[in-house]
């Protein structure tokens, strides 16, 4: 008999086809989180789920889960910080992710995010669609220079590395990268500094996982140490920016921009920025390609692969 596999979202049509070879599938059709109700009946109803960003197995979860069916959760996503992994492995349940497959399309948007919120893209895109524009002149819509800039990479892991390498051989930007732990091959001519050191340059762009361990490290105090001409740049996880101290800063001028692709309360996001045109927001686009979404949905059913033919995960938590 084949593994019962709920997939808490859509899929590519190849990530489908592929766990069809190995997995009897239930696929959720619906767009949006797991309800508590939903997470909690799944870990009863089937013998592995492959959820996703929202999706939150946290510890009441597991706390109203006795002898759980399943036994593995193959995360589709780098972060997991929607899953409690200590509450899930004392349930007997293993958590696996996607690392690897998001480093460039991630990188991509950081970058995406840069220019647009430095060069006012999005401004001038709304003016044009306004039909607001009445031609060009010499001081319309002046914007940040990028090249040649300091960077402050917040987290230097492989998408804090791939930000590094397009800012430095793309743009000649100077890099400053904070992390917890030395980095021993920082893969571009860069500085590793103090957090304050990374929060006063030009760019400061946030790589580090989600998780009580970052939750608001950039804060009040964090912004206040900011550049008033600088522009904050988030392609991790909302909350690690408390989105409150960044709206004052915003409002303040402590902060000349932001660049957001997360959200401290995703899907919602604050009217306040909304308002904002010094702040460019993205829908959470940062793997949002056919071939990267692929690549983890196939990572993920790799992932359960390995588990029911006894195998060691490829990608454990």
């Amino acid at each position: 008999m084949r593994p019962e596999v709920l997939i808490t979202r859509p899929m590519p049509d190849k990530v489908i086809a592929e766990a069809l070879t190995k997995l009897s599938l239930t696929i959720r059709e619906d767009t949006t989180p797991m309800t508590e109700a939903e997470c909690i009946d799944a870990l009863h109803r089937y013998d592995a789920v492959l959820p996703t960003l929202g999706d939150r197995f946290n510890t009441a979860v597991f706390a109203a889960s006795h002898a759980p069916q399943c036994r593995l959760l193959a995360n589709f996503g780098v972060g997991y910080n929607h899953i409690d992994v200590a509450a899930a492995k004392a349930a007997g349940i293993l958590v696996a992710n996607t690392p690897g497959a998001v480093t460039d399309a991630t990188a991509d948007i950081a970058m995406t995010l840069m220019l647009m919120t430095a060069r006012r893209a999005g401004e001038g895109e709304r003016m044009v669609r306004a039909g607001a524009w009445q031609g060009w002149y010499p001081t319309q819509l002046l914007g940040a220079h990028v090249t040649g800039k300091t960077v402050g990479i917040i987290g230097m892991g492989r998408i804090g590395k791939a930000i590094a390498k397009r800012a430095h051989f793309g743009f000649d930007m100077q890099i400053r990268y904070f992390n917890r732990s030395p980095v021993a091959e920082p893969d571009v001519s860069s500085q590793q500094v103090d957090l304050a050191q990374a929060l006063a340059s030009d760019f400061v762009v946030i790589a580090v996982p989600g998780g009580p361990a970052t939750h608001h490290l950039i804060g009040r105090e964090a912004l206040a140490q900011m550049k008033p001409h600088a522009f904050l740049i988030n392609i991790a996880r909302g909350d690690i920016v408390d989105e409150s101290a960044l709206i004052d800063a915003l409002h303040n001028k402590t902060i000349a921009g932001a660049g957001l692709d997360v959200y401290e309360h995703e899907p919602e996001v604050a009217p306040e920025l909304i308002a904002m045109e010094n702040v460019t927001l993205l829908p959470h686009l940062g793997t949002a390609s056919l071939e990267v979404r692929e690549a983890m949905g196939l990572m993920a059913v790799h992932n359960l692969f390995a588990f029911f033919d006894g195998k060691p995960l490829p990608n454990p938590v």
